[in-house]
Protein backbone atom coordinates (compact mmCIF):
# COMPACT_ATOMS: atom_id res chain seq x y z
CA UNK A 1 0.00 0.00 0.00
CA UNK A 2 1.21 3.55 -0.83
CA UNK A 3 2.41 6.03 2.14
CA UNK A 4 -0.51 8.44 1.38
CA UNK A 5 -3.03 5.70 0.65
CA UNK A 6 -5.96 5.26 3.27
CA UNK A 7 -5.77 2.89 6.06
CA UNK A 8 -8.16 0.31 5.02
CA UNK A 9 -10.83 -1.24 7.70
CA UNK A 10 -13.02 -4.25 7.49
CA UNK A 11 -16.34 -4.46 10.35
CA UNK A 12 -17.51 -7.54 12.00
CA UNK A 13 -20.28 -7.12 13.63
CA UNK A 14 -23.38 -8.98 14.02
CA UNK A 15 -25.19 -5.58 14.41
CA UNK A 16 -26.39 -4.14 11.17
CA UNK A 17 -26.68 -0.32 13.26
CA UNK A 18 -23.42 -1.06 14.62
CA UNK A 19 -21.33 -1.75 11.59
CA UNK A 20 -23.59 1.25 9.75
CA UNK A 21 -22.03 3.96 12.28
CA UNK A 22 -18.86 2.75 12.59
CA UNK A 23 -18.87 2.84 8.94
CA UNK A 24 -20.07 6.12 8.98
CA UNK A 25 -17.59 7.65 11.47
CA UNK A 26 -14.34 5.54 9.78
CA UNK A 27 -15.60 6.92 6.11
CA UNK A 28 -15.69 10.55 7.79
CA UNK A 29 -11.84 10.26 8.26
CA UNK A 30 -9.93 11.10 4.84
CA UNK A 31 -7.49 8.59 5.82
CA UNK A 32 -9.52 5.64 6.70
CA UNK A 33 -11.79 3.69 4.43
CA UNK A 34 -13.83 0.74 5.15
CA UNK A 35 -13.79 -1.98 2.33
CA UNK A 36 -15.60 -4.61 3.82
CA UNK A 37 -18.14 -5.64 6.21
CA UNK A 38 -19.68 -8.99 7.76
CA UNK A 39 -21.82 -10.30 10.51
CA UNK A 40 -19.92 -12.98 11.90
CA UNK A 41 -16.56 -14.89 11.46
CA UNK A 42 -17.55 -17.14 8.72
CA UNK A 43 -18.74 -14.08 6.40
CA UNK A 44 -15.25 -12.46 7.83
CA UNK A 45 -13.36 -14.93 6.64
CA UNK A 46 -15.53 -14.76 3.36
CA UNK A 47 -15.36 -11.23 2.82
CA UNK A 48 -11.29 -11.13 4.26
CA UNK A 49 -10.04 -13.71 1.48
CA UNK A 50 -11.55 -12.00 -1.18
CA UNK A 51 -10.91 -8.18 0.10
CA UNK A 52 -7.19 -6.94 1.18
CA UNK A 53 -7.83 -4.80 4.37
CA UNK A 54 -5.13 -3.09 7.49
CA UNK A 55 -7.11 -2.92 10.01
CA UNK A 56 -10.09 -5.11 11.17
CA UNK A 57 -12.55 -4.13 14.03
CA UNK A 58 -13.46 -7.20 15.57
CA UNK A 59 -17.12 -8.06 17.91
CA UNK A 60 -16.36 -10.65 20.02
CA UNK A 61 -19.87 -12.08 20.49
CA UNK A 62 -21.55 -13.39 17.17
CA UNK A 63 -23.46 -16.81 15.94
CA UNK A 64 -21.43 -19.03 13.74
CA UNK A 65 -17.72 -18.36 14.50
CA UNK A 66 -17.08 -15.83 17.23
CA UNK A 67 -14.81 -12.97 17.17
CA UNK A 68 -11.85 -14.89 18.99
CA UNK A 69 -11.73 -17.86 16.47
CA UNK A 70 -12.02 -15.30 13.80
CA UNK A 71 -9.29 -13.56 14.77
CA UNK A 72 -6.97 -16.51 15.41
CA UNK A 73 -7.56 -18.03 11.87
CA UNK A 74 -7.42 -14.72 10.09
CA UNK A 75 -4.24 -13.90 12.03
CA UNK A 76 -2.84 -17.79 10.69
CA UNK A 77 -3.84 -17.06 7.08
CA UNK A 78 -1.88 -13.62 7.40
CA UNK A 79 1.36 -15.13 8.87
CA UNK A 80 1.41 -17.85 5.89
CA UNK A 81 1.07 -14.91 3.05
CA UNK A 82 4.54 -13.60 1.72
CA UNK A 83 6.33 -10.71 2.79
CA UNK A 84 5.36 -7.75 0.51
CA UNK A 85 2.00 -9.37 0.38
CA UNK A 86 -1.20 -7.25 0.92
CA UNK A 87 -2.35 -9.46 3.68
CA UNK A 88 0.82 -10.59 5.16
CA UNK A 89 0.49 -7.63 7.57
CA UNK A 90 -3.59 -7.57 8.86
CA UNK A 91 -3.87 -6.37 12.61
CA UNK A 92 -7.07 -6.85 14.31
CA UNK A 93 -8.48 -4.34 17.26
CA UNK A 94 -11.45 -6.90 19.33
CA UNK A 95 -14.88 -4.44 20.23
CA UNK A 96 -16.64 -6.10 22.66
CA UNK A 97 -19.44 -4.35 24.96
CA UNK A 98 -18.27 -6.63 27.95
CA UNK A 99 -15.28 -5.45 29.63
CA UNK A 100 -14.82 -8.73 30.89
CA UNK A 101 -10.97 -10.04 31.53
CA UNK A 102 -11.32 -13.44 29.85
CA UNK A 103 -12.30 -11.87 26.69
CA UNK A 104 -9.62 -9.72 26.33
CA UNK A 105 -7.01 -12.23 27.29
CA UNK A 106 -8.24 -14.95 24.83
CA UNK A 107 -8.24 -11.96 22.08
CA UNK A 108 -4.57 -11.32 22.97
CA UNK A 109 -3.85 -15.12 22.89
CA UNK A 110 -5.69 -15.37 19.87
CA UNK A 111 -3.00 -12.44 18.00
CA UNK A 112 -5.25 -9.47 18.31
CA UNK A 113 -3.36 -6.03 18.47
CA UNK A 114 -5.25 -5.12 21.13
CA UNK A 115 -9.21 -4.75 22.03
CA UNK A 116 -11.50 -1.70 22.81
CA UNK A 117 -14.84 -1.23 24.42
CA UNK A 118 -17.19 -0.69 21.85
CA UNK A 119 -18.56 2.69 23.87
CA UNK A 120 -15.35 4.18 23.73
CA UNK A 121 -15.34 7.88 22.43
CA UNK A 122 -14.97 7.88 18.55
CA UNK A 123 -11.68 9.42 18.63
CA UNK A 124 -10.42 6.75 20.74
CA UNK A 125 -11.42 4.51 18.02
CA UNK A 126 -10.37 6.56 15.22
CA UNK A 127 -6.82 6.92 17.14
CA UNK A 128 -6.72 2.79 18.12
CA UNK A 129 -7.11 2.22 14.44
CA UNK A 130 -4.45 4.19 13.40
CA UNK A 131 -2.15 3.40 16.15
CA UNK A 132 -2.56 -0.73 15.36
CA UNK A 133 -1.64 0.41 11.63
CA UNK A 134 1.24 2.16 12.60
CA UNK A 135 2.71 -1.23 14.25
CA UNK A 136 1.88 -0.07 18.36
CA UNK A 137 -0.61 -2.23 20.05
CA UNK A 138 -3.64 -0.95 21.84
CA UNK A 139 -5.20 -2.15 24.39
CA UNK A 140 -7.93 -0.22 26.46
CA UNK A 141 -6.20 2.44 29.60
CA UNK A 142 -9.13 1.02 31.77
CA UNK A 143 -9.02 -2.40 31.02
CA UNK A 144 -5.34 -2.98 30.92
CA UNK A 145 -4.00 -2.84 34.39
CA UNK A 146 -6.80 -4.68 36.01
CA UNK A 147 -6.57 -7.47 33.42
CA UNK A 148 -3.57 -9.00 33.43
CA UNK A 149 -3.41 -8.56 37.31
CA UNK A 150 -6.47 -10.92 37.41
CA UNK A 151 -4.64 -13.44 34.67
CA UNK A 152 -1.00 -13.04 36.07
CA UNK A 153 -1.60 -16.53 38.23
CA UNK A 154 -2.94 -17.91 35.22
CA UNK A 155 -0.17 -16.66 32.86
CA UNK A 156 3.33 -18.02 35.37
CA UNK A 157 1.59 -20.93 36.17
CA UNK A 158 1.33 -21.62 32.70
CA UNK A 159 5.06 -21.33 31.87
CA UNK A 160 7.13 -21.37 35.01
CA UNK A 161 7.93 -25.12 34.58
CA UNK A 162 10.36 -24.27 31.67
CA UNK A 163 11.19 -20.71 32.10
CA UNK A 164 10.21 -19.00 29.27
CA UNK A 165 11.63 -16.16 28.27
CA UNK A 166 14.30 -15.35 30.75
CA UNK A 167 16.73 -15.73 28.47
CA UNK A 168 15.56 -13.00 26.07
CA UNK A 169 15.38 -10.99 29.25
CA UNK A 170 18.15 -11.90 30.83
CA UNK A 171 19.87 -10.07 27.51
CA UNK A 172 18.03 -6.17 28.41
CA UNK A 173 20.20 -3.92 29.25
CA UNK A 174 19.07 -1.93 32.62
CA UNK A 175 17.68 0.62 30.65
CA UNK A 176 15.58 -1.78 28.13
CA UNK A 177 14.57 -3.57 31.25
CA UNK A 178 12.84 -0.35 32.67
CA UNK A 179 11.45 0.39 29.77
CA UNK A 180 10.01 -3.10 29.45
CA UNK A 181 8.63 -2.64 33.22
CA UNK A 182 7.05 0.69 31.84
CA UNK A 183 5.86 -0.67 28.55
CA UNK A 184 4.38 -3.79 31.09
CA UNK A 185 2.21 -1.13 33.33
CA UNK A 186 0.48 0.15 30.33
CA UNK A 187 2.40 3.52 29.78
CA UNK A 188 2.79 5.09 26.27
CA UNK A 189 5.80 6.38 24.68
CA UNK A 190 5.03 9.75 25.42
CA UNK A 191 4.50 8.77 28.99
CA UNK A 192 7.85 6.53 29.39
CA UNK A 193 9.55 9.83 27.39
CA UNK A 194 8.24 12.25 30.21
CA UNK A 195 9.13 9.59 33.72
CA UNK A 196 12.84 8.81 31.94
CA UNK A 197 13.73 12.68 30.60
CA UNK A 198 14.06 11.34 27.48
CA UNK A 199 13.10 11.91 23.49
CA UNK A 200 10.35 10.14 22.59
CA UNK A 201 12.45 8.81 19.80
CA UNK A 202 14.96 7.55 22.42
CA UNK A 203 12.25 5.63 23.83
CA UNK A 204 10.98 4.22 20.64
CA UNK A 205 14.33 2.92 19.49
CA UNK A 206 14.36 1.40 23.56
CA UNK A 207 11.17 -0.16 22.34
CA UNK A 208 12.62 -1.58 19.59
CA UNK A 209 15.16 -3.35 21.12
CA UNK A 210 13.19 -4.58 23.60
CA UNK A 211 11.02 -5.98 21.01
CA UNK A 212 13.43 -7.65 19.14
CA UNK A 213 15.66 -8.79 22.29
CA UNK A 214 12.19 -10.57 23.31
CA UNK A 215 11.22 -11.67 20.31
CA UNK A 216 7.75 -10.08 20.94
CA UNK A 217 4.68 -9.51 18.50
CA UNK A 218 4.14 -6.44 19.64
CA UNK A 219 3.36 -4.46 22.78
CA UNK A 220 0.63 -6.77 23.53
CA UNK A 221 3.17 -9.74 23.62
CA UNK A 222 5.69 -7.81 25.38
CA UNK A 223 3.12 -6.78 28.74
CA UNK A 224 1.88 -10.69 28.42
CA UNK A 225 5.36 -12.03 28.96
CA UNK A 226 6.13 -9.56 31.43
CA UNK A 227 3.11 -11.09 33.61
CA UNK A 228 4.53 -14.44 32.35
CA UNK A 229 8.04 -14.03 33.46
CA UNK A 230 6.68 -12.43 36.86
CA UNK A 231 8.49 -8.82 36.36
CA UNK A 232 5.57 -7.58 36.96
CA UNK A 233 3.21 -8.50 40.05
CA UNK A 234 -0.59 -8.46 40.84
CA UNK A 235 -1.15 -5.16 42.46
CA UNK A 236 2.31 -3.77 41.64
CA UNK A 237 3.60 -0.39 41.26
Amino acid sequence: MQENSPIRVALVDDQQLVRSGFSMLINSQPDLTVVAQASNGIEALQALAATAADVVLMDVRMPGMDGIEATRRLLEDSARQPDGSQRCQLKVVVLTTFDLDEYALEAIQAGASGFLLKDAPPEELLEAIRTVHRGDAVIAPSTTRRLLDHVAPMLRHSQQSDGAHQQELDSLTPREREVFEMIAQGDSNPEIAQKLFVSEATVKTHVGHVLAKMQARDRVQLVVMAYETGVVVPGGS
